[in-house]
Parts: C-alpha cells; sequence; structure tokens
C-alpha cells in the first residue's frame, strides 16, 4: 500500500492560500478520480482506493501544519505503511511558482510541515514533491506570504503545478520513483 500525504492547514480560511498546495493536489486528485475524503480517526480527512491495480491511501492532515505528523503516524501504523511507502507534497520557497520537484529523502529544508513529519515518521526516507510558490517580492513577512493567496500572474502556473504534480503521483503508481523523478523533473 503506498500513502500520498499533501499538507496544508485546514478551515475556509487557509482553503485558497500557497501554504495549501499540498491539499490542492490531493484535492485534484479525489476530483479526478471521484473519491470522497472522509474525516477519520488519524486526525485527517482520508480516502482508501485503487488505482492502477494498487491500493492507495491519500490524507490531508487535519492537525494544521506545523503538526502534521501527528496525523501521518496513526495512519501509517494502522496500514503498515513503510516511510519509503510515503509521498509527502508541500511548498516551497525556493521553487518559482509553477515547478515541482520530486526527491526520495532528505531533510525539512526549514520546512515546518515536513520537520513534524520526520519527528512522528521517525525517518528521513519518506519521498517528497516539493512544489514552487516562488518567494515575495517584497520585505513581506514569509508567514504572510505563504497564507496569502496567488496573485493573478501566479494562479496560472500554481494551477499548471498542481495538474503536474497529481500526473506525478499517479505515475509513482506505475513506475519506479527514480523514473517518475526523471521524468517529472526535467520539466
Amino acid at each position: 500500500m503506498k500513502c500520498i500525504v499533501g499538507l496544508g492547514n485546514p478551515g475556509r480560511k487557509f482553503k485558497k492560500t500557497r501554504h495549501n498546495i499540498g491539499f490542492m493536489v490531493i484535492d485534484e486528485l479525489v476530483e479526478r478520480h471521484d473519491w470522497k475524503l472522509k474525516t477519520d480517526k488519524f486526525h485527517g480527512k482520508s480516502v482508501v482506493e485503487h488505482i492502477h491495480g494498487d491500493k492507495v491511501v491519500l490524507l490531508k492532515p487535519q492537525t494544521y501544519m506545523n503538526l502534521s505528523g501527528q496525523s501521518i503516524r496513526p495512519l501509517m501504523d494502522f496500514y503498515q505503511i513503510d516511510p519509503t511507502d510515503i509521498l509527502v507534497i508541500y511548498d516551497d520557497m525556493d521553487l518559482p511558482t509553477g515547478k515541482i520537484r520530486l526527491r526520495q529523502k532528505g531533510g525539512h529544508g526549514g520546512h515546518n510541515g515536513v520537520r513534524s513529519t520526520i519527528e512522528h515518521v521517525g525517518s528521513k526516507e519518506f519521498k517528497r514533491l516539493r512544489i514552487g510558490i516562488g518567494r515575495p517580492d517584497t520585505r513581506m513577512p514569509v508567514i504572510d506570504y505563504v497564507i496569502g493567496t496567488f496573485s493573478k500572474e501566479q494562479q496560472r502556473d500554481a494551477t499548471g503545478s498542481i495538474q503536474t504534480a497529481a500526473d506525478a503521483c499517479e505515475a509513482w503508481l506505475e513506475k519506479p520513483f527514480d523514473q517518475v523523478m526523471n521524468e517529472f523533473n526535467t520539466q
């Protein structure tokens, strides 16, 4: 079984913010396959389905970004999912809006949602899909930028990256992750 986790913050206030782009990818996958997310006992919204012959669980933690691992760990334990079978999707200010990057493993890079995931999963060996949100072009505080919405100019690129990220998630269910990285990291 594989697990795809989109990081974000719950609630209407954060719905279309840059920090919630991980949630947006999960929503795209759910919409493509006409699935339904349900609130679960793992402090999140999840669905377990089959796609391309593989069983997959999609998760949107409802613990707020900085506590994401508190949702991922119990789900992982319940379904007996190995860290190497988890793909975590999150925003990255070091990538321009519209770009995505996949990685096999790594550190948290200053991202508190990934930091919480590493802490609770007990490993850095989970896969990552980083989606670029760019950096503010003013002296705007980082927190205000990430919980702000995409500008009209950024919206087209952000929408494209959500589509591409969902394509990459689906590809991972059919192909080795190295192959998916080679395919999508060159776009």
